[in-house]
């Protein structure tokens, strides 16, 4: 493993000579900021160092990807680049900082909109892109999202959905909160698929008396998708609830067959999407911002 030979190494992470100072000293962003956006990028001369914060960000993700964000530690990612813990705090602060690169580096890719897509299409396949990534990535939802500042990959994504909303007549603080409003959808309905597989999971290694560590790509999908806690939910109701005790669930399930004719064909992620797009759509027509005649 390399070592940090760096004059002014110690066992405790120092403070880069270079950090600039918090926003409440200087009235101006924090430092976590100006570092996420580049803004404070340490001008040194002589040759580029060997570490650098990508690396480090990089490393971190894969660890995640691999074991969940739990396995991230600054020990973890020290032995994953083969340098000492020390020489990571030269280039992020701490953990606190790592967790907020992250969470803008794993947005670096935006989704690929045709161009002259209509604001709808292009909202659709944008939130479908968020709920996606998340879903490929679990680890993302445990982040401390509400801490976390917006980093320009992140507010890539932002620039992305107010050109799909350009054509329409809005002021700009309510596309702001129709693009917000979507954002808070595709983090419910990440986390409501998530959690329900981490559960369904869980119960598959319980009965299989397999070790709480056991990744789930060693477990049988068939099994996992059998254990999810609401597989069942809509038999369940119409099996059990009682006109007493829940009259209204008895009532609309009592002749419910199992099928419906008229009722969504898509997944439950596209359904979701919709019934919320069909919400903004009816917002714009009382705007004005769209046509009130049906088109």
């Amino acid at each position: 493993m390399s070592t940090d030979t760096t004059p002014g190494s110690s066992d405790r992470p120092q403070v880069p000579a270079d950090q600039p100072q918090d926003a409440g000293a200087t009235g101006e962003l924090p430092a976590v900021v100006r570092r996420l956006w580049g803004a404070d990028a340490p001008r040194r001369r002589g040759p580029k160092p060997a570490l650098s914060t990508g690396q480090i960000v990089q490393a971190a993700i894969d660890l995640a990807d691999a074991e969940g964000l739990a396995s991230v530690s600054m020990a973890r990612i020290a032995e994953a680049v083969g340098y000492t813990p020390m020489a990571l705090y030269r280039h992020v602060s701490g953990k606190d900082e790592l967790l907020v690169l992250m969470a803008d580096a794993v947005a670096k890719d935006l989704p690929d909109l045709p161009a002259g897509v209509g604001w709808r299409a292009g909202l659709e396949a944008w939130t479908r892109a968020q709920i996606d990534m998340g879903l490929d990535r679990p680890w993302f939802l445990d982040l401390p999202l509400s801490a976390a500042p917006p980093g320009p990959n992140r507010v890539r994504w932002m620039d992305q959905a107010f050109g799909v909303l350009r054509g329409l007549d809005l002021p700009a603080d309510e596309k702001l909160a129709i693009v917000g409003l979507l954002a808070q959808h595709v983090l419910g309905e990440a986390r409501v698929h998530i959690e329900t597989r981490r559960a369904a999971a869980q119960r598959v290694r319980q009965e299989a008396g397999l070790p709480d560590t056991t990744p789930d790509s060693e477990l049988d999908p068939a099994a996992i998708e059998a254990a999810d806690p609401y597989a069942d939910f809509d038999t369940m109701i119409a099996r059990l609830a009682d006109p007493t005790t829940y009259p209204h669930l008895f009532e609309a399930f009592a002749a419910w067959t199992g099928t419906s004719t008229d009722g969504p064909t898509e997944d439950d992620i596209t359904f979701g999407i919709g019934v919320v797009l069909d919400g903004i759509e009816a917002f714009l027509r009382r705007r004005g911002a769209l046509p009130d005649d049906g088109s």
